[in-house]
């Protein structure tokens, strides 16, 4: 089993008076797709921007190849190589493919912007993740399809030599050949040598394409197991009671207002 390239380590979250976070553990390893689920309001999105650098955490420790490190903030997360795809992608529609992929780290030759340079190592990105569906990268985002703006924001993520990778729903509301296209990528990810980190509300796609499952109940890791030892049934229960026969927590807690 290789070293965690990512590991979260008894981390807490505080909102003021709300505790979302408690002594959270989580393991990413290279060249594994860890998947993160668990019910609306369980913490995931918490612990992806706490990752991320947009939340500070209150008391845990944050480790990254092997040592532990402080993230102030997204600037910090994308130099350590932690990249996050956003559900919402982040994309401008009035931009191709290139100025995409490059948006806020442009690269200049004598004082201009180098569009060669820039337009080639997006082609060299795309290729390299065996991404065929689009046929030029000087195409406007806003003419692709959910599928290919999916490939195109991931691709994005990847460019700049990150080791893990954090998805947020890629799949949501694409049908089933675009599904199809971007949990392929997802896998050639891991492949690749990358920790990912997917988070999704679908078993289908979890089961797919996931070496662990890492569940969230309120707040709380209540199971992170390989997912050939999980049943979807399993899951399901973990991510409603925090608890499977013997796996989870001892006595679930139960929300309260």
């Amino acid at each position: 089993m290789t070293e965690p390239i990512l590991e979260l380590r008894g981390v807490n979250k505080s909102f003021g008076p709300v505790h979302v976070l408690h002594d959270v553990d989580l393991v990413v390893r290279p060249g594994e797709v860890t998947a993160l689920v668990g019910d609306n309001g369980a913490g995931k999105s918490t612990v992806v921007k706490s990752i991320a650098g947009i939340h500070q955490i209150d008391s845990g420790e944050v480790v990254f190849d092997g040592e532990p490190v402080h993230i102030p903030g997204p600037r910090e997360a994308a130099a350590l190589g932690i990249e996050v795809v956003y559900q919402d992608l982040a994309l401008c529609d009035n931009l191709d493919i290139v100025q995409n992929m490059f948006l806020g780290r442009e690269r200049g030759k004598g004082g201009f912007l180098d569009e060669a340079d820039m337009e080639r190592a997006a082609r060299e990105t795309l290729a390299s993740l065996s991404v065929r569906t689009v046929k030029s990268v000087r195409t406007q985002v806003s003419s692709l399809s959910g599928g290919q703006r999916q490939t195109v924001a991931i691709a994005k993520a990847v460019l700049w030599n990150s080791k893990v990778v954090l998805l947020d729903e890629p799949t949501a509301a694409l049908g089933v050949a675009q599904t199809r296209q971007v949990l392929d990528l997802v896998r050639r990810l891991a492949d690749q040598g990358l920790g990912v980190v997917l988070i999704s509300h679908n078993m289908n796609d979890v089961f797919e394409v996931a070496d662990t499952i890492a569940t969230l109940y309120l707040g709380r890791m209540v199971a992170q197991l390989p997912t050939r030892d999980l049943t979807n049934t399993q899951v399901v229960e973990l991510i409603t009671a925090g608890r499977s026969g013997d796996i989870g927590l001892a006595k679930p807690e139960v929300a309260t207002v």
